[in-house]
């Protein structure tokens, strides 16, 4: 089988960023997948299961209601290595496109309060591996350390 685009990147060098992973074409509609990585693969801890948890319905949430966005969003959720997370759009975008849409999903999830959207049992599968303390401090180190600080080298494979 071909090797997938995703695992010819190198992951022992891959920093903490916001990249295009890969391009799919659909008849006339591009979709472009973003690889939101959190943390350096392989080199740094990955992110706790309920801390993902929590991310992924806090950040599907505030995507889908996002007025600018909500029709472009195909999915969002967590990488199975645990470093991060897969955002689809449907448009052929850049990184530097959407790193307002995804500073304004992380400042969502650092400010946000109260009970986590889709987190009671009959509206999750998993509803109690969910932890807002761990999604806001994993939010608060990737916005403060690389999204408010991101350059060229964090956009691009």
């Amino acid at each position: 089988m071909k090797k997938i685009s995703s695992f010819s990147v190198d992951h022992l060098k891959l920093l903490p960023g916001l990249y295009v992973s890969r391009k799919d074409y659909l008849k006339q509609d591009v979709l472009t997948t973003f690889d939101i990585r959190l943390t350096a693969p392989n080199r740094e801890p990955v992110l706790d299961t309920d801390g993902i948890h929590a991310i992924e319905h806090l950040g599907a949430t505030f995507l889908r209601n996002n007025d600018e966005w909500s029709n472009k969003i195909i999915y969002f959720g967590p990488m199975g290595c645990r470093t991060g997370f897969y955002l689809i759009l449907n448009g052929d975008f850049a990184s530097n496109e959407i790193l307002s849409l995804v500073r304004s999903v992380f400042a969502f999830i650092i400010n946000y309060e109260g009970e986590i959207p889709g987190s009671r049992p009959g509206e999750c599968g998993n509803y109690t591996d969910m932890s807002l303390t761990k999604a806001k401090k994993y939010a608060y180190c990737y916005y403060n350390n690389i999204l408010m600080n991101i350059d060229e080298s964090r956009l691009t494979y």
